[in-house]
C-alpha cells in the first residue's frame, strides 16, 4: 500500500491563513447553492452529553459536498457554559475532511475559529437574501465566538448606521462592544437590556447562552419588516414569534425537526413550524429555487441550527489556501 498522509491544521495555523471576509463568504455561498441543487449529504446532528458534572455537551456533525470540493467530513464540537470562569471559550472543536471514494482522511484541523465563521457567515447570507436591502440597524444579543462573526459579516454587507450589543455579564457585552468598534471602525451601542438592545431594529440576532428556555426576546419588539435570527442552544423567544412571520426559514429540516435542543424546539413540538408552514430551506433560495425576500413589509425568520457543509465547505477553503502558504503539518497516517 502506498503511504497516506494528513494534514494537520493547528489554530495557529488556521488564523495564519487568514481568509478575508469575501473568502469567508463566498465559500458559504456555495455551500448553501449546492445543497439546494442537491449536491451534497446531511446527516442531521446528535448529541453526546457526558455525565461530567458540568453544563456541557458535544454536537457531532457529518456531511459530504460534491463538486470542486469532493470532501467528506465529520465536525466534534464542545459546548460548555461555564468554561469563561477558567478564561477558556465556550467550543472547542475538530474538524475531519476524508476522501468520499475510499475512506482515507485527508486532513484534521482545529474547527473552533471556522464553527464562529460559518456560523457568522450562514447568518450573513441569510440577511443577504431575506433581509431588506436598506437595514440599518443592527440588533444583536449575545456575545460568544459567534456573535462577533455575525455582526462583522453582517456589517460588511450592510455597513449600518447603528449596531446594538447586549449580553447576561456586563463585562463581557463590554468587551465584545470593545472589540467590535476597534475592528469595525465605528460606534457600538452597548445596551444594558434585551428590549433596548432588538425593540425596532431591522436585523435582529438572537445568540443567547440560556442555561434552560426562558423567553427573553418579546414578540411585540420585532419591527414589522424585520429579519429576525435567533440561534440560542435553548429557546429564548416566545411561543407567538413565529405567528407575526410572513416566511419562516430553515438552514436544514432534517435537523432542524428533531432533537432536544434549539431556539425554536417548542415551536417545532408545537406545529408553528412544520412542513406545511416552513417556507424554505435556506439553500433553496440561495440556489434560486424558492424566492428570498420579495418586499419590504415582510417580516422574515431564519434558523439555523449550523450545517456540517458549512464547516466542511469553510474547512476545504482554508486546507486549500493554508497549503498554497505552506501551513500546517504533514502527518504519515498510513
Amino acid at each position: 500500500m502506498q503511504p497516506i498522509h494528513i494534514t494537520y491544521l493547528n489554530r495557529l495555523d488556521i488564523e495564519a491563513t487568514a481568509l478575508t471576509d469575501q473568502e469567508i463568504l463566498a465559500a458559504i455561498e456555495e455551500s448553501l447553492a449546492m445543497q439546494g441543487r442537491g449536491e451534497t449529504a446531511i446527516e442531521p446532528r446528535v448529541h453526546l452529553e457526558p455525565r461530567a458534572g458540568v453544563e456541557g455537551h458535544f454536537n457531532v456533525l457529518r456531511g459530504w459536498i460534491g463538486g470542486e470540493i469532493d470532501a467528506a467530513g465529520v465536525k466534534v464540537v464542545g459546548d460548555f457554559v461555564d468554561n469563561y470562569k477558567q478564561g477558556l471559550p465556550s467550543e472547542f472543536g475538530v474538524l475531519t475532511l476524508f476522501d468520499p471514494r475510499i475512506g482515507a482522511p485527508r486532513a484534521i484541523m482545529d474547527a473552533s475559529g471556522i464553527t464562529d465563521m460559518r456560523t457568522g457567515a450562514v447568518t450573513a447570507i441569510g440577511a443577504k437574501y431575506l433581509a431588506r436591502k436598506n437595514s440599518r440597524i443592527l440588533g444583536h444579543i449575545g456575545a460568544r465566538g459567534t456573535a462577533y462573526w455575525n455582526v462583522r459579516l453582517l456589517d460588511s454587507l450592510f455597513d449600518f448606521d447603528e449596531i446594538r450589543v447586549h449580553s447576561r455579564r456586563r463585562e463581557s457585552r463590554n468587551a465584545f462592544g470593545e472589540r467590535l468598534g476597534k475592528d469595525l471602525g465605528k460606534k457600538i451601542v452597548v445596551t444594558e437590556d434585551w428590549r433596548s438592545c432588538v425593540e425596532g431594529a431591522d436585523i435582529v440576532v438572537e445568540a443567547s447562552r440560556l442555561s434552560k428556555p426562558e423567553p427573553m426576546l418579546k414578540t411585540d419588539w420585532i419591527k414589522p419588516g424585520a429579519f429576525v435570527v435567533p440561534y440560542g442552544t435553548m429557546s429564548a423567544v416566545e411561543l407567538s414569534l413565529t405567528d407575526i412571520m410572513s416566511k419562516l426559514v430553515v438552514d436544514d429540516w432534517g435537523q432542524c425537526k428533531g432533537g432536544k435542543f434549539g431556539s425554536l424546539r417548542a415551536h417545532v413540538e408545537a406545529g408553528k413550524l412544520s412542513e406545511k408552514t416552513l417556507h424554505a430551506e435556506m439553500g433553496q433560495i440561495v440556489a434560486g429555487l424558492k424566492p428570498g425576500r420579495q418586499s419590504d413589509d415582510e417580516t422574515i425568520l431564519f434558523w439555523h441550527r449550523g450545517l456540517s457543509l458549512s464547516d466542511i465547505a469553510l474547512g476545504h477553503a482554508f486546507l486549500k489556501k493554508a497549503t498554497a502558504k505552506g501551513l500546517g503539518q504533514t502527518l504519515r497516517y498510513a
